[in-house]
């Protein structure tokens, strides 16, 4: 079997992970340190890799990057399949692991992987705060939400683009002056409809801060900020009459401020870093949702390349708006992410 060329990825925390393989062997390292290695056998239709001299308070930290070096440099890489003759019950409990067809086989999935929040992840989970049902104005009830995380929650390495996709919580003070120029954009305001001054969008961005119902957010390609996000919780939005909202059901609105960073391929990009975050955010969320016009049929297909299902078309009382939905078990089955 052919080797493959080397591949080499940066870690959030300014590692860098690259893994060899000459089709008989595979080695993992970290910072040019040994971390694994492996022998490639064969078993039934596929291969399978025996780790040599791993020992097993060193399996967590060495699978869990061997796991990501798989995934995140090939696409098409679904399964990892390893020979284990003993196993960590931490890789176990964390559904890193699971049981193989023979003994002594274990598989590290592709779908159950990218559910970890990782490395990814860098504020606290929604998932910590308990429930407690409270009472909307609307009459919905709906789970108390924990607070807004501040600064940094999600940094990636984009293989396919080979820059890295960060997520931050929008700070008034200093976005203040790009979002203005950003919804005054007549691209953006033809959809957003959200023209004005700066103090008109000072108000507009604290009324939001003070909202429980909505995380605003912005991303930023190899730290340049080029797009604002507002994630919500739809149970306590106006979206809620219109279709089955469940607790934890979280919807979006999008836009990209910069020009530059338009394109298919750069849409494929942080579309699935934002939808990634957001489901590792809150492992009950279950269901993404958004409501672009009608007639955005741009934005409708890329939301569809994605995994996204055109429910139905609604009236909103400012525009006609297509409901899209994004099953958690569609997203991660199909696993975009590279």
């Amino acid at each position: 079997m052919p080797g493959k060329p080397p591949r080499s990825l940066p870690l959030p925390d300014g590692q860098r992970l690259s893994l060899a393989d000459d089709g008989d062997c595979l080695a993992l390292r970290l910072d040019e340190q040994p971390l694994l290695r492996a022998r490639r056998l064969q078993h039934g239709t596929g291969p399978v890799l025996q780790p040599v001299e791993l020992s097993l308070q060193a399996q967590v930290a060495a699978l869990e990057l061997l796991a990501y070096a798989c995934f995140a440099g090939d696409a098409a890489c679904q399964t990892v399949a390893l020979r284990l003759d003993e196993v960590d019950p931490a890789l176990l409990a964390r559904g890193l692991l699971v049981k193989g067809d023979a003994e002594g086989l274990w598989l590290i999935e592709r779908s159950m992987f990218w559910q970890l929040p990782g490395r990814f992840v860098r504020a606290p989970a929604s998932s910590s705060y308990p429930q407690s049902l409270v009472m909307h104005p609307s009459g919905r009830r709906h789970p108390r939400r924990a607070p807004k995380p501040v600064g940094e929650v999600y940094r990636r390495f984009d293989a396919r683009l080979g820059a890295w996709i960060a997520l931050r919580s929008l700070d008034i003070e200093g976005d203040l002056q790009r979002f203005n120029r950003w919804q005054n954009h007549p691209r953006v305001a033809a959809f957003w409809q959200e023209e004005g001054d700066l103090e008109q969008h000072r108000a507009y961005l604290e009324n939001l801060a003070v909202d429980p119902r909505v995380l605003t957010l912005v991303a930023a390609f190899d730290e340049q900020p080029f797009a604002y996000y507002e994630a919500y919780w739809a149970k306590e939005d106006r979206i809620a009459p219109f279709y089955p909202a469940e607790d934890y059901d979280r919807g979006i609105h999008m836009l990209v401020g910069e020009d530059a960073h338009r394109g298919p391929h750069k849409v494929a990009a942080w579309l699935a870093a934002l939808v990634h975050y957001l489901f590792l955010d809150e492992p009950r969320t279950q269901r993404i949702v958004c409501e672009p016009r009608a007639d955005n049929a741009r934005m409708i297909q890329h939301l569809q390349a994605l995994g996204f299902a055109r429910h139905k078309e609604f009236d909103f009382p400012h525009k006609r708006a297509a409901l899209m939905v994004l099953e958690r078990e569609t997203f991660f089955a199909r696993c975009p992410l590279c």
